[in-house]
C-alpha cells in the first residue's frame, strides 16, 4: 500500500506515526520543531488521513505498509517515533525488522493488550448524518451530546473533509477501523527482540504505560529507557508539547553524538 506522507528537514530520517483516528496533520507542530535536526517523514497510516482505505487492518499489515514506504524512499535504516496506535505500529515494525531501526521513541503505549474503550466514539461518529450537514459546526453540534469533551471533538473534526461533490465525509475509514478494533487493542506477539536504543515516554496523568509494563517492554527492547511527563495525559505531545519536543530532541542529539569508545 502506498502510504501518504510529508517530509521536511534534512539529515537522518525520523518517521512519525500518529494514533487512532488521527493523521499526520496532528503532528505538524512537532514535525516542524524536529525538522531543524533531522529529516522528518510524517505518515498517514492505512485507513487514516490521505492514505488508501482497505477492508483489512492489523499491526502486521501496517508494519508491512511502513516497510514498503521505507523501500520507496530508499531508507535502509530509520528512527521511529509513534504515539498510541502509531507507537504499536513502530514497535511491531522494530520487532519484525530490527535491522532497519536505528532507534525508537514510543509515546504512551505498551505492547500489551488494552481494553476497548472507543466504542462510544465510534457510535457517535457513525450516528452523524454527514449528508445532511453542510458545515463543520453542524457536525460538532451533532457530536456534542454524545461526546461532551470539546478537545476530543476538535481532534475528531480534524478528520473531516469535503468531497468533490460538496458532501462532508470522514477521511478515516471508520467502518474498517471499527470492524478491526479488537485487533488494534490486542497485544503484540511476544518472543521477539529489538536491540536498538528505545525511549518510552509516558504521561504522568495517563495509565497507558504502567509500572508493571516496564519488565515486558525490557524483554522486547533491552535498551528501553523511560521518561515521564508529569503534567501530561495520554496526548502528551499536545498537553506538554514543549517538554515532549525537548525529550525527543535530546534523544536525537544523543544519537548524533559519537561514543568515546567508538572505533574509528
Amino acid at each position: 500500500m502506498e502510504l501518504h506522507f510529508q517530509t521536511e528537514g534534512r539529515g537522518d530520517p525520523l518517521i512519525i506515526l500518529h494514533g487512532l483516528l488521527g493523521s499526520l496533520d496532528n503532528w505538524r507542530t512537532v514535525s516542524g520543531q524536529l525538522a531543524g535536526h533531522c529529516q522528518v517523514v510524517a505518515v498517514d497510516l492505512r485507513n487514516h488521513g490521505l492514505s488508501p482505505h482497505s477492508p483489512e487492518m492489523d499491526y502486521a499489515l501496517m508494519a508491512e505498509d511502513l516497510g514498503e514506504l521505507l523501500d520507496r524512499l530508499g531508507f535502509a535504516r530509520v528512527g521511529l517515533l509513534g504515539h498510541s496506535m502509531g507507537g504499536k505500529v513502530a514497535m511491531e515494525f522494530a520487532l519484525s525488522h530490527p535491522g532497519r531501526v536505528e532507534r525508537i521513541i514510543v509515546a504512551d503505549i505498551a505492547p500489551r493488550a488494552y481494553p476497548p474503550h472507543h466504542g462510544p466514539i465510534f457510535e457517535a461518529l457513525l450516528a452523524v448524518d454527514l449528508a445532511a450537514a453542510s458545515t463543520r459546526q453542524q457536525v460538532e453540534a451533532a457530536l456534542a451530546p454524545s461526546l461532551p469533551d470539546r478537545a476530543l471533538r476538535q481532534f475528531l473534526l480534524k478528520g473531516l473533509t469535503r468531497r468533490p461533490d460538496g458532501v462532508l465525509a470522514w477521511k478515516f475509514n471508520l467502518g474498517a477501523i471499527r470492524d478491526h478494533y479488537e485487533k488494534l487493542c490486542a497485544a503484540l506477539p511476544e518472543g521477539r527482540l529489538c536491540p536498538a536504543p528505545a525511549l518510552f515516554l509516558r504521561g504522568g496523568a495517563s495509565d497507558y504505560v504502567r509500572d508493571e509494563d516496564i519488565d515486558p517492554i525490557h524483554r522486547a527492547f533491552p535498551q528501553a529507557r523511560f521518561r515521564t511527563l508529569p503534567s501530561a495525559g495520554h496526548w502528551l505531545h499536545v498537553e506538554a508539547a514543549g517538554e515532549f519536543i525537548q525529550l525527543v530532541l535530546e534523544e536525537l542529539q544523543a544519537a548524533a553524538t559519537p561514543r568515546l569508545d567508538a572505533k574509528p
